[in-house]
């Protein structure tokens, strides 16, 4: 005897999806002093990356941080199990790294979030941080 299971598919609906583009990791901290120089700037960045086989479009999403401080992709286009990096300074865009071409830092050592959102402006993917640093001068 076979037997099968059939769950009734608002059982399965309930499941968040996985965006097919995810927050998939952040460098928020650049390493070594933050000295505003343009290398520093870009050792801030996240990283997106395309969870599924298709490439994904994502021209008019948007990356904000929590003060508002939003970076929009124009006509960028990611590869099927892709992952591109955002740098806060200032670069030639290529098709594994993108720059805001920003002179400051965006992204908060101590907390902040980034929020990607798709070209209809929903909510795709977030991530926070959250550093209360200890007494004592240590990073």
């Amino acid at each position: 005897m076979v037997s099968a299971v059939a769950l009734p598919a608002s059982a399965a609906d309930r499941r968040p999806e996985r965006p097919k583009v995810e927050i998939s990791d952040v460098q928020y901290d650049s390493p070594g002093r933050d000295d505003r120089t343009n290398r520093s700037l870009n050792k801030e960045w996240v990283e997106l990356t395309n969870t599924t086989r298709q490439s994904v479009n994502l021209d008019g999403w948007t990356l904000e941080d929590e003060s508002g401080r939003t970076y929009t992709f124009d006509g960028y286009r990611l590869a099927g199990r892709a992952t591109v990096r955002i740098h806060t300074g200032e670069g030639r865009d290529t098709r594994t790294d993108l720059y805001q071409d920003r002179r400051q830092y965006v992204w908060n050592n101590d907390h902040d979030t980034a929020t990607l959102r798709n070209d209809r402006n929903r909510l795709v993917d977030e991530e926070s941080w959250d550093h209360h640093l200890g007494g004592g001068s240590h990073h």
